[in-house]
């Protein structure tokens, strides 16, 4: 079934809303559960159904996963646990990939299938197979599945990335952890949910140094035990309600508690303010306020310090309320626009340039409400914003989608004094 949210806009936004913890430093803190026989402990995992599913992969492996009422998650695979991740489970998230590495460290052998998630173009597995197959994987694709064994206990190699993935870098860092001997990941992520993992590990006994930088060194141990972990708060979640709050109407005031560090979303911050929003940043949380036009600011995407891929589309979202035109240049991913023909049906004026990497937004457009369907995670973020901004009714089809990477989205926005309706079940 297809759920649909209604949204009434033209409000601006004002009051406190809490963010949760991130789903991309769960779900791989998640995975590394498998590299020990003793129970773990996860604090401020998200309710989302990305972490359900995630749950539901361990089950079937054969691991035990619980969520109590007070939300903390409980992770056991003391038992014997298979090797395959169910072909289900795999088709609905992308993240899904993170289960190679430690099953390989565990088992010796993996059988995942190719993992699904949001179409927003090509992401490389490639060097997901390298990194294991330096580590002494022997990884075949077969019938749509990766089949990867290894003879014995992985070894210590070093591993150099041609581009900064961050999944890939977490699934050498997990397979390396109990493997013999030195391992470096150079060219390595440096995202805030690369260090987390890296601070879950540490936790469990792995020797892990430099994570958080381009470099990262990890020497293997024989064994590791549980953890007692909270996941950081996410900087994508703050970053969207940020511009959610700066796009919505002149006079809104929000304020995010429980939220990152700023220094997560520096890339972000700096284009805000240079938009004319004032951000104040307060121990814990942030103070957002709007009070006049926006300007328009050009923006490119790139890897962790740049500026967040998954906050293009919410930004470009703001930029169509801009006094001005602004130009949007994607660099890593060949399919992140495909949510502008949806903003255009809302009014938007937006040129998207041949080549596909870029896009201008003329702005200030007058935007009308109408009916658009959510093609993945940040996108829906982006048509939400749009819809706040918009004069009338908007109706979003494929709330399924945001869903998967906002906890309980409506509920925030309704305690902002947004006019959304709880998502009702269409045929």
């Amino acid at each position: 079934m297809t759920h649909a949210l209604q949204v009434q806009g033209g409000d601006p936004l004002r009051g406190a809303v809490r963010i949760s913890g991130a789903k991309n430093a769960a779900l791989p803190i998640m995975a590394a559960s498998l590299l020990t026989r003793e129970p773990s402990r996860l604090e401020n995992a998200p309710r989302l159904a990305d972490v359900d599913n995630a749950m539901g992969i361990l089950r079937g492996l054969g691991a035990e996963a619980e969520r109590a009422d007070d939300g903390i998650l409980t992770l056991s695979a003391a038992a014997e646990i298979g090797f395959e991740v169910p072909l289900v489970s795999a088709q609905q998230m992308r993240a899904s990939i993170l289960f190679m590495g430690p099953l390989l460290a565990r088992t010796g052998r993996a059988v995942l299938p190719k993992p699904g998630g949001d179409d927003i173009g090509m992401r490389r597995v490639d060097q997901h197979v390298y990194g294991l197959e330096r580590l002494g994987a022997r990884i075949e694709e077969r019938d749509g599945s990766f089949v990867c064994e290894t003879d014995g206990r992985l070894h210590g190699a070093a591993v150099q990335l041609d581009m900064p993935t961050v999944t890939g870098t977490e699934n050498i860092m997990m397979a390396a952890a109990t493997a013999d001997g030195h391992t470096t990941i150079s060219n390595a992520a440096r995202e805030p949910h690369v260090a987390d993992l890296a601070e879950a590990l540490t936790k469990m006994g792995a020797r892990i140094a430099g994570a958080g930088t381009d470099r990262i060194d990890i020497e293997g141990v024989d064994e590791l035990g549980g953890f007692d972990h909270r996941v950081v708060p996410d900087y994508l979640e703050a970053g969207t309600y940020m511009i959610a709050a700066a796009a919505a109407a002149a006079g809104g005031e929000v304020e995010l508690r429980d939220t990152c560090p700023l220094d997560h979303l520096l890339p972000l911050v700096l284009k805000l303010r240079q938009a004319g929003v004032e951000i104040e940043d307060r121990q814990g949380s942030m103070l957002v306020r709007r009070t006049g036009e926006l300007q328009p600011v050009d923006l490119i995407t790139w890897t962790h310090p740049g500026f967040a891929t998954d906050l293009q589309p919410q930004y470009t979202a703001l930029m169509t309320q801009a006094n001005g035109t602004t130009t949007v240049q994607e660099f890593l991913f060949d399919n992140r626009f495909q949510y502008v023909d949806e903003l255009k049906a809302l009014g938007a004026r937006i040129d998207v340039f041949p080549h596909r990497r870029g896009i201008q937004v003329h702005g200030p457009s007058p935007l009308r409400g109408n009916i658009v369907r959510i093609p993945d995670i940040r996108a829906g973020a982006a048509l939400v914003i749009a819809a706040l901004c918009a004069r009338g009714n908007t109706q979003l089809i494929g709330v399924e989608h945001l869903e998967r990477g906002y906890e309980d989205i409506t509920g925030k926005l309704a305690g902002l004094g947004a006019r959304v309706r709880e998502p009702a079940v269409q045929p």
